[in-house]
């Protein structure tokens, strides 16, 4: 899984005009004070940490269930983290040439069937066990870390950043895949709390994106995502210019609200469900212009 590369937006003034505070609930990038790098590790060790507490009460046959993920089990997936984090300590990727990829869609796609299905044939707990060994040894080398460190230039899934930005999205990137395990075995939980709050503020900083580019929303319209629950925000977002920007607060009076609980945006935002399934079983409700909202919440994923 990896986040589409989205525009960087510029705020206008035309949009701060039309723009109040209007709910207490935290806004998308305004959730306090900004976190340490050792906190940002904590909270890389709690979804690992919850991954490994989910995984090892399961039996063999709920590692073979089938997840939203066309093609992949819950092994698969914790077998898809394996490999991302093989990777990041430089293991040699296994040689191995998958059977079916029938359902992959690109050459990401292709790159992460190498490491799942090279672990297909392996018991569950094979892979946890390996997925245990990785975590600790990335642990230790972040825990390691001095600010300066955290600070080196890297390539993420999203282009050069540092250290600290490549955590925060592996961080997302655990969260759905465990969001992905628990689906599947109706086992639910991490929908609250400050990695769900992390990973969920992740993808609502592409609906500037996903409203003026995917979308194509007209300059003046105001959208406002009401993500609810406690891990939850409003998410505002204007367009002018033809460009997406994410307003400081509530439009009085928005072209269209999108209302969901976040675990449908999280679904709907890495394209894990159908939004046709979504808007008609009422999962995820629009005022407003329907026909705009409709229109955006078809276009809400940004994974590729």
């Amino acid at each position: 899984m990896k986040p589409s590369a989205w525009s960087p937006v510029a705020r206008t003034s035309a949009a701060r005009k039309r723009a109040r505070p209007t709910s207490s609930r935290p806004k998308s990038g305004k959730r306090g004070r900004a976190m340490s790098n050792q906190q940002v590790v904590d909270l890389m060790e709690h979804v690992w940490s919850s991954i490994d507490s989910l995984c090892s009460r399961i039996t063999e046959a709920q590692w073979k269930t089938p997840t939203d993920c066309p093609g992949w089990s819950v092994q698969d997936q914790v077998s898809h983290l394996v490999g991302a984090e093989a990777g990041i300590l430089g293991n040699p990727r296994p040689d191995h040439t998958p059977g079916d990829t029938s359902y992959v869609k690109n050459d990401i796609g292709q790159s992460n069937e190498v490491v799942v299905d090279f672990r297909r044939s392996w018991p569950g707990r094979q892979v946890l066990d390996e997925f245990r060994e990785l975590t600790r040894q990335r642990l230790t080398y972040l825990r390691g870390l001095t600010d300066d460190g955290f600070a080196a230039e890297t390539q993420t899934p999203l282009g050069p950043g540092t250290i600290t930005e490549f955590v925060r999205i592996r961080i997302m990137d655990a969260w759905v895949h465990e969001q992905d395990i628990r689906r599947a075995l109706n086992i639910p939980g991490e929908l609250d709390g400050p990695v769900a709050s992390h990973a969920v503020g992740r993808v609502s900083r592409a609906m500037p994106f996903v409203v003026a580019r995917k979308a194509k929303a007209p300059d003046g319209v105001t959208v406002v995502f009401n993500i609810t629950g406690s891990a939850g925000s409003v998410v505002s977002v204007a367009v002018e210019g033809g460009r997406g920007s994410a307003l400081d607060s509530e439009p009085e009076s928005p072209t269209v609200k999108i209302t969901s609980d976040l675990e449908t945006f999280a679904c709907l935002g890495c394209g894990r469900w159908d939004p046709a399934e979504a808007l008609s079983s009422g999962k995820i409700k629009v005022a407003g212009d329907t026909v705009l909202g409709e229109i955006i919440v078809h276009q809400m994923n940004i994974m590729v």
